[in-house]
C-alpha cells in the first residue's frame, strides 16, 4: 500500500517527514520551499490516488508561484495541526 492511497495516510507521513525535518534543524523558509518541491513534482509526476489529492493536483496546476506555496504553506499546517490534536 502506498502512502499516496490514502488521505490521511499521505497525513500522517507528511507529519513524520515534518517532524525529522524540524529535528535536523531545518527553518521555516527551508521547510517551506521543501514542501514547495514536493508539491510541485507530485503535481506533474505522480497521478492523484484519491479525491482530496485531485483537488490538491488541480488548484496547483491553476495556481500560480505565489499560490503554490501558500498552498504548500497550508498543507505544513495541516499536518502541523494533526500532530497537535
Amino acid at each position: 500500500m502506498s502512502v499516496l492511497d490514502n488521505f490521511e495516510t499521505w497525513k500522517d507521513f507528511l507529519g513524520d517527514r515534518l517532524n525529522q525535518a524540524e529535528n535536523q534543524g531545518l527553518s521555516r523558509e527551508e521547510l517551506s520551499d521543501l514542501a514547495f518541491e514536493i508539491g510541485d513534482y507530485l503535481a506533474k509526476q505522480v497521478d492523484a490516488e484519491n479525491p482530496e489529492e485531485a483537488v490538491l493536483r488541480d488548484l496547483w496546476e491553476v495556481a500560480n508561484n505565489d499560490e503554490r506555496h501558500a498552498i504548500a504553506n497550508m498543507m505544513i499546517k495541516l499536518v502541523e495541526n494533526e500532530n497537535t490534536h
